[in-house]
């Protein structure tokens, strides 16, 4: 499964930006899905992951302003981001996994693919 991010940029707090993830390869409809980012200095933290029945799942730090969704038919995630802070500067990683269950779906190791990653630059 191959993974290619894209949406990054530069944008104002405040402001929005919608990430894409299109999976190729050999890719199964129960493969979850979901994103991680991190900032310079830190460690690469959870985002946002959608399961296999649909469930999403959010870090506390961006409840309420991001949304994840996925369209199977494309084999494709989306991250919608509003409300776009400072704290949110960091490179985006959209991810997959074939053996991601819930206790796990917000570890970094649970997955087994990634994507190279694309910039968000909040500016205050």
């Amino acid at each position: 499964v191959q993974l290619q991010a894209s949406g990054g940029g530069l944008v104002q707090a405040g402001g929005s930006l919608r990430l894409s993830c299109a999976a190729s390869g050999r890719t199964f409809s129960s493969i979850v899905m979901g994103w991680f980012r991190q900032a310079p200095g830190k460690e690469r933290e959870f985002v946002a992951a959608r399961g296999r029945s649909g469930s999403t799942y959010y870090a506390d730090s961006v409840k309420g302003r991001f949304t994840i969704s996925r369209d199977s038919a494309k084999s494709a995630v989306y991250l919608q981001m509003t409300s776009l802070k400072p704290d949110d500067t960091a490179i985006y990683y959209c991810a997959a996994g074939n053996s991601v269950i819930i206790t796990t779906i917000r570890s970094a190791s649970a997955y087994d693919y990634w994507g190279q990653g694309t910039q968000v630059t909040v500016s205050s």
